[in-house]
């Protein structure tokens, strides 16, 4: 009996996707030609203002504001993802209208309403409510039962406000990301802590937490690289100490605008590549358990399958 042939493998070829290079490199090939021969680019005028010692104040002030705004963001959004999950109806009540409302409000409509709170309470006092309805009352006419009083407006600076609305903003988005963090956990684990005499704190700060992180960095990533974008909304308050601001002074000041744009950009890019770079670590930090784990079902199950073969 003779034997068969050998198989000639012939591989699957695909012209199209040669087609796709070719098309892609041509795009790619133009592009660079636009950006090395127009000169409304001005990359000279670019390179020298985009270091200015103003401009590095203003990356310095929205590397702050951002850093600010995550803190106290998180720290928020996980005490309102806390009273979601809480058996209280009153907590659960005012946690949902809390993110409902500050995730419908777009962000630059909340920086230009706590922007001008100064128009509602131009002063802010501490002491006695109603202090000269009382004096009415018993015919005092300058009664004054106040500790101090301070204008609202030196108070409420375009940093801070900017800083606060954006944190209570990023508080409701991070009390969903935290919320659906937590609700991945068995819940068999917060059982077992609580068997194990924990508190309900203790049990989520310890157990419930800890493993919920590996949900949780992902997005909480995504979240701090939208909030240094949306650091550049802050022009609109006006922030001054600001990378946009500054770089869009710089372009109005010398009728040059776009070329302190392309700038930005590329401010932003260097910026938010940090922040990948960040974002891998962490990951892959809190990922090492779950790779463990995920590693010891799968040698379990080959032992398994090897012990019914036998």
């Amino acid at each position: 009996m003779s034997q068969p042939e050998p198989i000639r493998a012939v591989p699957v070829r695909h012209p199209w996707r040669w087609v796709a290079v070719g098309f892609l490199a041509v795009l790619t090939a133009m592009f660079v030609h636009m950006l090395v021969t127009n000169e409304n680019f001005h990359w000279r005028f670019m390179f020298r203002h985009m270091f200015t010692p103003a401009v590095l104040r203003g990356l310095q002030g929205t590397i702050l504001v951002t850093v600010l705004a995550m803190i106290f963001g998180i720290g928020l959004g996980v005490l309102v993802a806390i009273a979601r999950l809480s058996p209280n109806p009153v907590l659960r009540g005012v946690s949902w209208a809390y993110t409902w409302f500050f995730r419908a409000v777009p962000r630059i409509v909340l920086l230009a309403v706590f922007g001008n709170l100064n128009i509602l309470w131009p002063n802010l006092s501490l002491g006695v409510p109603f202090d000269t309805y009382i004096g009415k009352i018993f015919g005092v006419t300058d009664l004054h039962m106040r500790l101090f009083t301070v204008e609202t407006r030196s108070l409420l600076t375009g940093f801070i406000a900017g800083t606060i609305s954006l944190a209570l903003s990023e508080a409701a988005y991070m009390a969903e990301i935290v919320r659906a963090g937590m609700q991945s956990v068995d819940p068999g684990q917060e059982e077992a802590a609580t068997a194990l005499g924990m508190s309900r704190g203790q049990a989520l700060r310890r157990v419930v937490l800890p493993q919920a992180m590996r949900v949780i960095i992902p997005p909480t990533g995504n979240e701090t690289i939208a909030m240094l974008k949306d650091t550049s909304l802050l022009i609109y308050v006006p922030v001054t100490t600001e990378l946009f601001y500054q770089l869009s002074a710089i372009g109005s000041r010398f009728f040059l605008p776009f070329p302190m744009y392309v700038a930005a950009c590329l401010w932003y890019l260097a910026i938010v590549s940090v922040l990948l770079v960040g974002q891998y670590y962490l990951e892959r930090h809190f990922a090492r358990g779950h790779r463990t784990e995920q590693a010891r079902i799968r040698l379990s199950g080959i032992a398994g399958e090897q012990g019914g073969a036998v």
